[in-house]
C-alpha cells in the first residue's frame, strides 16, 4: 500500500515527467531557441512576450516529445545501460502505454504552439521531432552515421528561435543552423567516447569508426575547426541581418580555441576523462557563444 502511495505520489508523478521529458536537456536546447528569438527580433518584427512563451512552452513540448518518444522505443536498450535503466519506463514506474500518451499529448501542444507562432516554426518543430524519432533513433544500432543524422534536429532550436522572430527562413537562420550543426559532432562523440562501454551494452554506435581511436580523434579536432570557421561568418558580412562586430568576432574566435585545446588534448590523451572535459567545455562553449552574439546586438 505504501509502495502504490508513493508510486503515485505528486512528487514521484512530477519526477517521471521530468524523467520522461529529459527537463535538463530539454531546458538547455530550450535556451537556444530563445537566444535564436532574440537575435532575430527588429523594428520590423518586434519582440513579443507572448511569442516568446509560445516559444518557450511550444519548444519544451516538442524536445520533451522527442525524448518521451524515444524512450518508449529504447525502453528494452536502456535496461542495458547503467545511465538509463532507472528512467521510468525500464525502471516499470511508467507503462509504455502511458509514456507514449504524454509524447503525443505534447507533440500536440507543442505543434498548436508553435503554430500560432507561425506555421515555419511550427513546421521546423515537426522536423525536428520526425527525424529524431523515426530516423536517429533507429539508426543509433545500425550505424555511426545516425550522429549525422541526429545533428539535424539537434541544430534545429537555434534556427527556430529566428524563425519564431522573423517567419522567415533565409541566411541568417541557415547560419545559426550551420552553427550547432557543427558543434554536435564534437559534443556527441566525446558523450559516446566517455560512455563508450555503456554505450556498447545496448549495441549503440555512437563514434565515427565505433572504436576510441586516432581516427575518431581527428575527426572531433576536423569538425572542431569547422565549428570555429561557421561561428565566425557572422563577421564577414554576408550573413544577412546577423551580424558580430569584430570584438565579439576575437571573443567567440578564443572560445574556439578554447574548445579546439580540449579537442586536442582528447587526441592526445584518448582518455573517457579527457573526452568528459571536452564535452563540458563543449556545453560552455554554444552557451557563452549565445550569449556573445546576444549581447553583441544589444551593444550594437
Amino acid at each position: 500500500m505504501n509502495a502504490t502511495a508513493q508510486t503515485f505520489s505528486p512528487k514521484t508523478i512530477y519526477q517521471d515527467f521530468l524523467e520522461i521529458t529529459k527537463a535538463r536537456l530539454a531546458v538547455s536546447v530550450l535556451f537556444s531557441s530563445v537566444a535564436g528569438y532574440l537575435l532575430g527580433f527588429d523594428k520590423n518584427h518586434p519582440f513579443s512576450w507572448s511569442v516568446l512563451l509560445m516559444l518557450c512552452i511550444g519548444g519544451y513540448c516538442m524536445v520533451g516529445a522527442s525524448n518521451a518518444y524515444n524512450q518508449v522505443i529504447e525502453k528494452d536498450l536502456d535496461v542495458l545501460m547503467d545511465r538509463t535503466k532507472n528512467r521510468p519506463v525500464p525502471a516499470k514506474r511508467m507503462t509504455p502505454n502511458m509514456a507514449l500518451f504524454i509524447a503525443s499529448l505534447l507533440t500536440i501542444i507543442g505543434l498548436i504552439l508553435l503554430y500560432f507562432i507561425n506555421p515555419k516554426t511550427a513546421m521546423f518543430g515537426a522536423i525536428s521531432i520526425f527525424l529524431y524519432t523515426s530516423v536517429y533513433t533507429p539508426l543509433k544500432t545500425m550505424t555511426p552515421l545516425s550522429v549525422f543524422v541526429g545533428a539535424f534536429p539537434g541544430a534545429i532550436p537555434f534556427l527556430l528561435g529566428w524563425v519564431a522572430a522573423t517567419d522567415h527562413f533565409g541566411i541568417e537562420a541557415g547560419t545559426l543552423f550551420l552553427i550547432q550543426f557543427f558543434w554536435q559532432f564534437p559534443h556527441f562523440w566525446a558523450i559516446g567516447w566517455f560512455l563508450y562501454e555503456d554505450y556498447e551494452k545496448a549495441g549503440f554506435f555512437m563514434l565515427p569508426t565505433g572504436k576510441r581511436d586516432t581516427k575518431t580523434a581527428t575527426q572531433i579536432l576536423l569538425y572542431t575547426g569547422w565549428l570555429i570557421i561557421a561561428s565566425l561568418l557572422p563577421v564577414l558580412g554576408y550573413t544577412g541581418q546577423l551580424k558580430i562586430s569584430i570584438i565579439s568576432a576575437i571573443l567567440v574566435f578564443g572560445l574556439g580555441l578554447w574548445m579546439l585545446l580540449y579537442a586536442v588534448k582528447l587526441y592526445q590523451n584518448r582518455t573517457p576523462k579527457a573526452a568528459k572535459t571536452l564535452m563540458l567545455v563543449s556545453v560552455s562553449y554554444i552557451t557563452l557563444l549565445q550569449i556573445i552574439y546576444i549581447t553583441d546586438k544589444f551593444l550594437r
